[in-house]
């Protein structure tokens, strides 16, 4: 598998529209050939800041995630919304089960 964990820092006037803005690049991302999971999360503490875990089979379906159409898209659409550039950690994992992913560390 292959993890890719995305932190987005949303602007005050867009956190309550954020997961509408984003639905046609989540729904367009959960068709893709390869892909096992993808959510999105608020921050408790934060509720401007959204988490964004995507799993795929391998590398090879990760990487024609981010060089899809609809990846670009979505960034485009996303920029007004965003204080800053997203915070991305990636993660390899050899295995199939989150007990094999061990911790990812989001800072």
């Amino acid at each position: 598998m292959y993890f890719i964990v995305v932190k987005f820092k949303t602007k005050s006037e867009f956190t309550e529209q954020f997961i509408e803005l984003v639905t046609p690049f989540t729904t367009a991302t959960r068709a893709e050939p390869g892909n096992l999971w993808f959510d999105w999360s608020q921050s408790v503490e934060d509720p401007s800041e959204f988490v964004l875990v995507e799993a795929f089979l391998d590398d090879e379906a990760a990487g024609l995630h981010v060089n899809s159409d609809h990846f670009k898209a979505g960034l485009e659409s996303m920029r007004p919304a965003l204080v800053s550039t997203p915070k991305i950690v990636s993660r390899k994992v050899e295995g199939d089960s989150w007990g094999e992913m061990g911790e990812l560390q989001i800072g």
